[in-house]
């Protein structure tokens, strides 16, 4: 399987980071009056390796896939959600499809594995690897195979897609169930503290929740390994989503991490390649508990923290403006030389 992870490379370079810091408080302002927004600024500079970033066709990838341990109660909806929300995106009435239109980013909705056949139209692609995944709670969600292939499945979506950012989203009823049970495993934390409500559970539906998880990290306690964890737990959204970060990675994009769902992806891509993770952009904080857990993990400080809980890549989508802010201010700030403003006496 190793076939299908690219060696990423360290782009830490200090020499541009220098001239980055200088560029940035040369600026018409005080030092550090930007804030957090001069440290994106640096983030974004130093992926795509210039001191005059531009974002470039702005991708939103959205995977999709059936988990079958939904079946054990672990969401407040129904598997059918799953499928219905594709066509909801496709259609153009979800959130992250409303926040793609207004910010110009490019929506493309991926069937990695829902129970459904959908009718071919822009916007879809179809790599589905079976009709959802097998029940975690009695074997490994994936085989070896399947998981394998819906890594190289994500690899050839974004090799497909221009532009160099590329925004994470996903969909599946039961995937957070699949994040929480990677961070803890992965993460090495206790499971409870990973498990949130999701789509909105009650305090019986959290209760399950927890005693299922409970059950599955035990049946696979052996899946210490990243793929193994990941063949494991699910999903194939999940998985797709691996292979998309390691080859935007790969490719010097920069990667917009939304909520809970895809930063475990992430963090699976990140045991994989550490150096995956220089070029992350932490979105937001999302409401699910093991969020900032997993972002801790990762070493990524968050955008946004609205409270969000709904996935789909519309964080990812609302943080976006700041991103294109930073760059801007990069490009077309002044410096105090250009326009004759007088520094701070020393």
């Amino acid at each position: 399987m190793t076939e299908t992870i690219p060696t990423i490379s360290d782009i830490t370079d200090a020499q541009l980071a220098a001239r980055l810091h200088s560029a940035i408080d040369n600026k018409t302002k005080p030092l550090g009056a930007l804030g957090r927004l001069e440290a994106l600024a640096l983030r974004i500079g130093s992926i795509l390796g210039t001191e005059n970033p531009v974002l470039e066709a702005p991708q939103m990838l959205v995977c999709a896939g059936d988990h079958g341990l939904a079946a054990r109660g672990v969401s407040a909806f129904p598997g059918d959600v799953t499928w219905q929300m594709v066509e909801n995106f496709l259609a153009g009435g979800a959130a992250v499809s409303v926040l793609a239109r207004q910010h110009g980013l490019a929506l493309t909705v991926v069937d990695c594995g829902v129970r459904r056949d959908f009718q071919p139209r822009p916007g879809l692609v179809s790599r589905r690897i079976a009709e959802g995944t097998a029940d975690a709670s009695t074997g490994p969600a994936m085989t070896a195979a399947q998981c394998a292939q819906a890594i190289v499945n994500g690899r050839e979506v974004v090799r497909a897609l221009p532009g160099n950012a590329l925004l994470l989203g996903e969909m599946g009823i039961g995937n957070s169930s699949s994040a929480a049970l990677l961070l803890s495993r992965l993460g090495g934390l206790g499971i409870d503290v990973c498990i949130g409500v999701g789509t909105g559970l009650d305090a019986a539906g959290l209760a399950r929740k927890r005693e299922v998880l409970r059950q599955v990290l035990a049946l696979h306690a052996g899946a210490t390994a990243p793929l193994d964890a990941l063949a494991a737990f699910g999903g194939f959204e999940i998985a797709t989503l691996v292979g998309a970060v390691l080859q935007a990675a790969e490719e010097r994009r920069v990667i917009v991490v939304d909520g809970f769902i895809a930063s475990a992806a992430v963090l699976v891509a990140q045991a994989l390649q550490p150096c995956v993770v220089q070029r992350c952009v932490a979105a937001h904080c999302s409401a699910e508990p093991g969020h900032l857990l997993l972002l801790e993990r990762l070493g990524l400080d968050p955008l946004l923290n609205l409270e969000l809980r709904l996935g789909e890549g519309s964080g990812g989508a609302l943080a976006w403006p700041l991103l294109e802010s930073a760059c801007r201010i990069l490009r077309e700030m002044a410096s105090f030389e250009s326009a004759g403003v007088s520094r701070k006496d020393a």
